[in-house]
């Protein structure tokens, strides 16, 4: 079935939907109707103001949501990577709702069989790649799965001071904002003690320090260097061979920072740093893992052991909110981190264990290695030729499914941060065109200058669907540029 007919088919069945809807339920509301409700009871401190009129959908299914015409939007943003399997993937939901029917709830006190089946799955699979035992702690999202890797990682060092990279993001939380390098994330809430020492991040692109990536010998790791060996950097303690931070937060590619990939031999330089000053190394792949790289981590491609991994988002394809860590078994054994030294009433919940351990079965029973390798460099070779074709794609780069375009101006190389807007603005009106079919795109920005489009499709795309995707991408900038 090509793309177009899998979109009709949607389609006829968001009609019949949407009109039994309105004939039976008395809680539909008009958009109109739901925008005057929200611009009165609801609160602007979440991220859905970003656009002056919130865009509301009505349906989703694959890559695709559906708004309240039946207009397709093909899907390259996928709730911020929560949904990898696609939405509305029949496999988890038959498996939620059989959890549903038999033990949806149970306080987090006690213990039940798919909690035990999912930390085995994540624990196992982290033997098989590092060779290292560890145990799996889980909590409701991954501002809070940082949270407890902070506690984890005081618990075990007795530190405070953490190293954090420039453009990262960790969450939302009190904590995990003393992670995130911007400020505007902590701005409005007054000091922050814990604040992170941050440095910069690998960004080739515009490297900080004016350096180009095939000759500089991995320079930003060689400062860091010299920030310990100063006895007046304030890093390190030659004479008691103490370090004053715990652990190094850091993203193998960085995703609110603009889906950054950093050179190949970057992380192995910078865990012989780590290694030799006695600093921890936390990967964060809150967003990057469970495929969306062409691994289940993302580190994985640099070839280096963490000390900590932390998780959520598709852990559950977005179907229930659920985060949490593996730990080396040093760190987490239950001499070191006992009973109660970080606890949530729903970090346990039965709905998210059943979700996740469908979704670890659905990868291990399938080679999303290859495929998603393979779909990546069949999307990117296709943003390549867009970035030949205007001027105004600056450059295009991605690991796996994790994609991104930098938008600048005129001269070919400054950031353009209003393109980026305007082009995730202009995908959210519908009126693109693909063979004759009127849809939409959703994207979404980010970087160290808010100028770049960051895709992450579903990790099951079709080749079709990246086909259509590159030519929406094209309609967007020929259209605005």
């Amino acid at each position: 079935m090509s793309v177009l007919e899998k979109i009709r088919t949607n389609l006829e069945k968001m009609d019949s939907k949407l009109e039994e809807e309105k004939k039976m339920n008395n809680d539909y509301k008009s958009d109109a109707e739901l925008l005057e409700i929200d611009k009165e009871y609801c609160t602007y401190g979440d991220k859905i103001h970003s656009e002056p009129v919130p865009k509301i959908f009505r349906d989703c299914n694959g890559i695709y949501m559906y708004d309240s015409e039946n207009t397709p939007y093909l899907d390259l943003q996928m709730w911020f990577a929560a949904c990898n399997l696609g939405y509305k993937n029949r496999r988890i939901r038959d498996a939620v709702v059989n959890q549903i029917d038999t033990l949806p709830q149970i306080s987090s006190n006690f213990l039940y069989d798919y909690k035990v089946l999912l930390s085995e799955k994540i624990a196992k699979a982290n033997i098989e790649r590092f060779n290292e035992k560890g145990r799996v702690h889980f909590n409701v999202g991954g501002s809070q799965a940082t949270e407890d890797a902070l506690k984890l990682i005081r618990n075990y060092t007795h530190k405070n001071r953490m190293f954090s990279f420039y453009g990262g993001f960790h969450g939302r939380t009190l904590g995990a904002s003393c992670l995130t390098a911007g400020y505007r994330y902590r701005e409005p809430f007054g000091h922050f003690g814990d604040e992170a020492h941050f440095v910069p991040y690998p960004y080739c692109y515009r490297c900080p320090y004016g350096k180009h990536c095939d000759s500089c010998n991995y320079y930003c790791v060689q400062q860091l260097r010299r920030e310990f060996e100063d006895n007046c950097a304030g890093l390190y303690d030659q004479s008691t061979k103490q370090s004053s931070i715990g652990a190094f937060f850091i993203e193998p590619v960085q995703g609110s920072g603009g889906y950054i990939v950093p050179p190949k031999g970057y992380f192995k330089e910078l865990k012989k740093v780590l290694d030799d000053f006695g600093v921890l190394l936390v990967d964060d792949e809150i967003q990057m893992g469970f495929y969306r790289t062409g691994k289940l981590w993302a580190i994985e491609h640099y070839e280096v052991t963490p000390d900590v991994i932390t998780f959520g988002k598709s852990l559950t394809n977005g179907l229930n909110p659920l985060g949490g860590m593996w730990a080396k078994e040093e760190l987490i054994n239950p001499e070191v981190w006992p009973t109660g030294r970080t606890h949530s009433t729903f970090c346990n919940n039965p709905i998210g264990m059943r979700a996740g351990y469908e979704v670890m079965n659905t990868f291990e029973e399938d080679d999303f290695e290859t495929q998603v390798a393979q779909k990546g460099k069949y999307f990117l070779d296709g943003l390549k030729m867009l970035e030949k074709k205007h001027k105004r794609i600056g450059m295009v780069d991605g690991l796996g499914l994790a994609l991104r375009i930098e938008c600048v101006t005129e001269d070919g190389y400054t950031p353009d941060p209003k393109l980026s807007h305007d082009i995730l603005s202009e995908g959210y009106k519908g009126d693109l065109q693909y063979q004759g079919k009127k849809c939409g795109l959703i994207l979404n920005k980010g970087s160290h200058y808010n100028n770049s489009l960051t895709l992450v499709p579903a990790v099951t795309i079709s080749y079709a669907e990246i086909d259509m995707a590159v030519e929406l991408i094209d309609q967007l900038f020929t259209r605005l540029s």
